[in-house]
């Protein structure tokens, strides 16, 4: 596996080697038309980004000669300096140069020595003539005639990567009832080219899937801007602290996802973090502190955005859902900390005591909550009152292959991605109480509703769901505990299958409209699977419940 630094490697080669084919080109143009501005001002550009990417790469002595390059082609557009005569010679020189060190870099070998250049180019830049020692330039052609160079990289368009991976999904679904066939036919030659074609296209499939990856990087290097900008219509002073940037994740994720941290900085900032007065009379420093970071956890990526601002007020957003009508003052009365900042991701709730540019427009942390259930994600919130909040984004590596565990109820099975499954029980009667017509289980310490899937599958119409009884808890239950917006929720299902990974393919219509399933996927039997979708489900059974 590659490391980081041979990954940063390869993508300074890509370019250099393009930025040494492109400067090749222009210094021919420039030779023949001196004046050529477009050419002059293309490699200028082309030295500095050089220069820059060589310095930041620890290529001492590469960027040292595109600096001086970069130097001489400003006084040549400036009209100090003319392209011609022993000028030429030497910038021929120095690009040939520059060439054979980004081929020694390619091959992990020290730089040519080029000194001697350098030198050269200060004398131009300082308008003497250069000093040229004995068959220097003849030596230097007879070298951009033995070696031309291809970059290792290509650039390829996002959609053709999604369709290759669609493509991949489809191998897949074929490869399991290949398996599953073979392994009904006890066939032994059957079942070595069905463990043969497994190998090979799950190498295939993770290939693809890394082709994909991106660093967040990308993403996170994007919100200095931002940050700056809402501190200074807020009128705060800002720290933002970004690390992680390396960390990969597939490109369709962070694209999805760009909006709901868009909106989690801007939040930070308007609402997170206090005034400098508001800081300064709570004993803390005037500049609130924003970090924006990225993390992996098991096969997960983890974006998070910590402010050392105010914290959340749990009581007011207690009296604020009740005053929105999203729940009564009993029910409010009850309920722990973590399920009362579950209505600040309601559609339109907000606690913006004015309307801004920034905030209080009923565009609230809903579109979070809404991007991560597209991919199947979760949202974690910690938050404690003066010293800050932290809003975690647990987010799948990749959106087309899921870890799933297959269940079944009624003697069908159904998928539950792994990314909303806490854990699997089987439980006892006596493990198992009623509350108010509620099945309840505890688990780490936690309270934990249970309902039988069957009746969630099977509901129809505006009734909440029947009581539940002793009498409905007959023998141990096989539940399985999923987790979404810090709800936990115990689905009783028949029976455990298997757990594995899955290509969801949308459904079509009129099943489309069936919010209880995210998608489907066809398992190695041949079967259709219908994948549940965990968010609605635990939110059908908090409006419905008795």
């Amino acid at each position: 596996m590659k490391t980081r630094d041979q990954e940063y490697r390869e993508m300074f080669m890509a370019e250099a080697l393009e930025y040494y084919d492109s400067m090749s080109r222009h210094l021919s143009e420039l030779e023949r038309n001196p004046s050529a501005g477009p050419a002059l001002n293309e490699l200028f550009r082309l030295m500095h980004n050089l220069k820059a990417n060589a310095r930041a790469m620890g290529f001492t002595d590469l960027g040292e000669m595109a600096h001086h390059l970069e130097t001489l082609f400003g006084l040549i557009r400036d009209q100090q300096r003319t392209f011609s005569g022993a000028l030429t010679r030497v910038v021929f020189a120095g690009v040939d140069a520059m060439g054979a060190m980004i081929r020694a870099i390619g091959a992990n070998q020290p730089l040519p020595d080029a000194q001697a250049l350098i030198e050269n180019l200060d004398r131009l830049v300082r308008g003497e003539e250069p000093v040229f020692e004995e068959d220097e330039v003849a030596e230097t052609d007879e070298e951009a005639g033995k070696k031309m160079e291809l970059s290792d990289l290509v650039y390829i368009q996002v959609k053709k990567l999604d369709n290759l991976l669609n493509l991949v999904g489809e191998l897949v679904i074929d490869r399991d009832r290949i398996m599953t066939l073979a392994q009904e036919l006890d066939n032994p030659a059957l079942l070595a080219t069905a463990q043969h074609l497994f190998r090979i296209s799950d190498d295939l499939q993770y290939s693809v899937m890394d082709a994909r990856l991106v660093g967040v990087g990308v993403l996170l290097n994007k919100f200095p801007r931002v940050v700056r900008d809402v501190a200074s219509a807020e009128d705060k002073e800002v720290e933002l602290i970004l690390s992680g940037q390396d960390v990969q994740i597939d490109r369709n994720i962070l694209q999805i996802i760009t909006d709901a941290l868009l909106h989690l900085v801007r939040n930070a900032v308007s609402h997170g973090l206090e005034t400098k007065a508001q800081r300064q009379q709570a004993g803390k420093p005037l500049v609130g502190h924003l970090t924006l970071s990225a993390m992996t956890e098991r096969d997960d990526v983890l974006i998070q955005v910590r402010d050392d601002g105010r914290g959340i007020d749990t009581e007011a957003v207690r009296r604020k859902a009740v005053e929105r009508g999203l729940t009564t003052a009993n029910i409010a009365a009850t309920l722990d900390e973590q399920a009362v900042w579950a209505f600040l991701f309601e559609p339109g709730f907000s606690m913006a005591s004015k309307i801004t540019d920034i905030s209080g427009r009923g565009v609230g942390l809903d579109v979070v909550k809404l991007a991560l259930d597209s991919l199947g994600g979760q949202l974690r919130v910690e938050s404690e009152l003066g010293a800050g909040t932290t809003f975690t984004l647990v987010l799948p590596t990749s959106i087309a292959v899921k870890g799933a565990l297959l269940i079944e109820v009624e003697e069908r099975p159904y998928a539950v991605p792994l990314m909303h499954t806490d854990t699997v029980l089987a439980l006892q009667p006596e493990q198992i109480s009623v509350v108010g017509g509620v099945l309840l289980t505890h688990f780490q310490g936690q309270p934990v509703p249970l309902v039988p899937l069957q009746l969630l599958l099977n509901d129809e119409g505006d009734e909440p769901l029947p009581l539940a009884t002793r009498n409905d808890v007959q023998g141990a239950q096989q539940v399985l505990v999923v987790n979404y917006n810090n709800r936990r929720l115990g689905l009783v299902v028949d029976r455990f299958i298997r757990q594995q990974n899955i290509v969801i393919k949308p459904l079509s219509k009129p099943l489309d409209t069936i919010d209880l399933f995210g998608g489907v996927t066809l398992l190695g039997s041949g079967q259709v699977c219908l994948v549940l979708d965990v968010p609605a489900l635990t939110r059908l059974f908090i409006t419905k419940r008795p």
